[in-house]
């Protein structure tokens, strides 16, 4: 059995909750982090030195790290892809963790995790316009294929999902980017997504 430990207010563990569901496979979740505690504990800490969610224990095999965790899933229970198609979708996957996922974990933080007379207003503003600039690549790419690597979503759907939803339910000034804009209603008619990516900024 999958076990799973964090908190469903975490887009990393928002990730793994929504590939599990994608690929049906059968597992129980651990509130862990932040006010749950639990990642300080002994026992964590030897399952994830870095005191970090998510963290997956699958019969005895324990591995962290969000987008590692996917690939794994994905490995294991996912379509049988092509070499090609399956290294499409971790070009994106690398792109999300490398390129995209720092503007807008500092838009969320700063606006939603910071109090309102805390907040730096220049690193909001200058985040918001990085990452309008780098979903204009993401639109671009969009605008032949209705996912990220083709036809079908993906395991590099998965935590570029996670990071669109974030960033269309921040309270910002988006650019128009048309084709990410049907993505984005594309994923949100999937089941795991509106369970497990959809609940409110917290």
């Amino acid at each position: 059995m999958l076990k799973i430990w964090g908190r469903v207010n975490s887009i990393n563990v928002q990730k793994v909750m929504w590939a599990v569901a994608e690929l049906k496979i059968p597992h129980v979740r651990a509130d862990a982090g932040m006010a749950f505690g639990v990642v300080n504990t002994p026992e964590y800490r030897a399952m994830n030195p870095n005191g970090r969610v998510p963290t997956i224990d699958y019969d005895g095999f324990v591995l962290w790290e969000s987008n590692t965790i996917v690939r794994y899933l994905y490995a294991k229970h996912g379509p049988i892809r092509t070499f090609e198609e399956g290294y499409g979708a971790e070009k994106w996957m690398d792109w999300v963790a490398s390129t995209l996922a720092a503007p807008i974990t500092t838009i969320f933080w700063q606006l939603i995790r910071t109090p309102a007379d805390q907040r730096d207003g220049a690193a909001v503003e200058a985040a918001v316009k990085q990452a309008g600039d780098t979903f204009k690549i993401a639109d671009d790419a969009l605008a032949s294929q209705p996912y990220m690597s083709g036809r079908e979503l993906s395991m590099g759907d998965i935590p570029f999902g996670c990071f669109v939803n974030r960033w269309m339910n921040l309270p910002v000034e988006r650019p128009a980017h048309a084709h990410l804009a049907r993505y984005y209603d594309r994923l949100k008619s999937r089941p795991g997504y509106q369970r497990h990516v959809m609940i409110p900024l917290s």
